[in-house]
């Protein structure tokens, strides 16, 4: 009795651990080590049992004792070989019935993201939801076809598939006032043609006028089986736009969806990631009939609408002026031109709806452009590509300026032909230095003595040959214009802008994001090395080098330099003064790729040699580009005439 008392007094009894029915060895020892004395206070419990813990997590430290013999911890491991590894079974988790909610639609960025459905990085077909109709909206001339321009180049630049389809091209070709054996100005046998159409032309040299692109209401003619040589040409002029002409009215809703069915068969069959509809699409009726289209053919499609406003006075006048040269008015009398361009604006304005109510009642995402970026409204923005295009679009300004892309000079290791690497310039190199401030403070100075040429020269209402309109954006005076010189932290980019640096009428920066690509284990060897050493990496890269990454720490690919570039254009695009790009060649080809709107095909191979200068001046109506290669001897730069973009010559260069 006395023994029962004193069990109970001290801690009951626990129960007998046992194993296939019979007690385990010293299985009360590990039991009671588990249990603190009776006396013992809480602190000293846990003490113990965080000894306990530490001991157990390492059992091979010094002082550490068993607990416990378990009979398996005592057990032989087995010498049979082991079972095969089962890869998983692709499975839905969550039941057995098929998914049948959306795939997830995250950021996409070729050669930054991978996934099974897109190894590549881009947006793959089976992500419809992430792919993006823009359906932009405004008056004429209020820079439509410019806006749609310069997203389609950035976006192909970032490599997705981004395509314009305009409305008046095939309105014109319905109409039967354009030559419709050309092809479709959108398909993309045309790609890098010079469309009669096109919006933002590159002239090369200065030698050739703007062609502009007229945006209005899509169409596409009903010939009911009409012979084509019997079609007569349709009146295009202000009376084609009234609101109150039935006829007409048919035609553009036919065109308008006409060109949206070839929109959206690029979008879900031919590997597009955005389509581009350039209209006025003016009215809520026309929006609706778009967006119901749309969601009939596709509902999970992403449309984002685009709406372009114009106030400035000034704005709108270079606006006009660049219709005069369109396919609607070349060759005809300016001043009556010019008249009834404005009578077709009148005749949309009677009719005009801005996006509103409408559009966020339906919960549709959209983007109002107040003067080419000076403002900007956004509503319900999804998704990456259009919160991307709404930062992209705060950088648009119309400031006359000049940027200029080169290459560093000669550097030591340019002399070995090894990759990378942080060498100082060579003799020769330095000469290049001195050069490139020579002649970019002359051509500083003859810039400002031309724009006020122009302004000078300027007249309104046009005469009859005047193509070049004036800047619609003089914020400063262009005495106070400042001049930029960005240099990569590489010694040899540094070196070559020591001549500026010095002078402290420039402002010269150095950028991280301008460094050569990494070569990675690669840094120092020549390609002849690469090539004997490792010929397998020589070859894949040499199939795809836009793809290809070099191997090692810090090993970086085009799409790498692509991606930390991003910020730079858009701060390129931002800035009102001049600028000088001193950088590399794997960075002046990925800057030329997107001022030139060059296929991907071109990024990797465009022959950017060492002594070569560029020059790009934004215009209201796109870029002019000159190009002007180093003339050692006389320490000046000649300029080469009708130069074009070529593939390289030789990879050492």
């Amino acid at each position: 009795m006395s023994h029962m008392i004193g069990s109970s007094a001290t801690a009951p009894s626990s129960p007998a651990i046992r194993a296939n029915g019979r007690p385990i060895p010293g299985a009360h020892q590990f039991h009671d080590a588990l249990l603190p004395p009776a006396a013992a206070s809480w602190s000293s419990a846990l003490r113990d049992l965080n000894d306990f813990e530490l001991s157990s997590s390492h059992p091979t430290r010094p002082g550490f004792q068993q607990h416990y013999d378990s009979p398996y911890s005592r057990s032989i491991p087995s010498t049979a070989p082991g079972s095969p590894r089962i890869p998983p079974l692709r499975q839905n988790s969550g039941s057995h019935t098929p998914r049948v909610r959306p795939h997830a639609t995250t950021l996409n960025i070729p050669g930054m993201t991978r996934s099974k459905a897109s190894p590549d990085g881009r947006i793959p077909d089976r992500d419809v939801a992430a792919k993006l109709v823009i359906i932009m909206v405004g008056l004429p001339a209020r820079g439509k076809s410019y806006i749609t321009k310069k997203i389609q180049r950035y976006l192909s630049w970032q490599q997705h598939n981004t395509k314009i389809f305009n409305v008046g091209n095939r309105r014109r070709l319905a109409a039967g006032v354009a030559n419709s054996g050309s092809g479709s100005p959108t398909s993309a046998t045309n790609r890098g043609v010079d469309v009669p159409t096109q919006a933002a032309t590159i002239l090369l040299n200065g030698t050739k006028g703007p062609d502009i692109m007229v945006e209005d209401e899509p169409t596409k003619l009903d010939l009911n089986g009409e012979p084509k040589s019997a079609r007569a040409k349709i009146d295009q002029s202000a009376k084609f736009f009234d609101p109150n002409n039935e006829i007409a009215a048919k035609l553009r809703e036919q065109v308008a969806l006409d060109t949206l069915d070839e929109l959206l068969a690029y979008l879900l069959h031919g590997g597009g990631a955005v389509g581009i509809l350039d209209a006025t699409n003016s009215t809520i009726k026309r929006r609706k009939l778009l967006v119901d289209h749309i969601k009939a053919r596709e509902p999970k499609l992403g449309i984002l609408f685009i709406e372009s406003i114009c106030h400035d006075q000034n704005l709108l006048e270079a606006n006009m002026r660049l219709k005069l040269s369109g396919p609607d008015y070349k060759d005809k009398d300016p001043v009556k031109s010019l008249a009834d361009f404005k009578e077709r604006v009148k005749a949309y304005e009677s009719a005009y709806e801005p996006l509103g109510k409408w559009e966020e009642d339906m919960h549709l995402q959209y983007i109002q452009m107040i003067d080419v970026g000076r403002k900007l409204v956004h509503h319900r923005l999804k998704g990456f590509l259009s919160g991307g295009i709404a930062s992209y679009l705060t950088t648009f300004n119309l400031s006359p300026r000049q940027i200029w892309i080169t290459r560093h000079g000669q550097s030591q290791d340019n002399q070995l032909q090894k990759l990378g690497g942080d060498s100082e310039l060579t003799e020769r190199g330095h000469c290049y230095g001195l050069a490139l401030y020579n002649f970019m403070t002359y051509k500083r100075k003859e810039w400002l003595i031309e724009q006020k040429n122009k302004i000078a020269q300027s007249t309104f209402p046009p005469l009859p040959g005047d193509n070049t309109p004036p800047y619609p954006e003089l914020n400063q005076e262009l005495e106070d214009k400042n001049f930029c010189v960005w240099t990569s932290m590489l010694q040899r980019s540094v070196q070559t802008a020591e001549y500026f640096d010095a002078d402290d009428d420039y402002d010269v920066k150095a950028w991280e994001m301008l460094n050569e690509l990494n070569a990675g284990s690669f840094e120092g060897m020549t390609y002849e090395e690469i090539a004997q050493r490792y010929p397998e990496e020589y070859r894949k890269r040499s199939q795809d080098k836009l793809q290809y990454i070099y191997p090692g720490v810090g090993g970086e690919g085009y799409l790498q330099v692509i991606s930390r570039l991003r910020d730079m254009v858009r701060e390129i695009e931002r800035i009102t003064d001049h600028l000088l790009i001193i950088g590399h060649r794997s960075v002046c080809r990925v800057l030329m790729a997107y001022f030139m709107d060059l296929t991907r095909d071109d990024i990797a191979d465009l022959d950017v040699p060492l002594g070569i200068l560029y020059a790009i001046e934004p215009k209201p109506y796109g870029i002019e580009f000159h190009a002007y290669k180093y003339n050692e001897e006389q320490g000046w730069f000649d300029e080469l005439p009708n130069y074009k973009p070529r593939k390289t010559v030789d990879r050492n260069s």
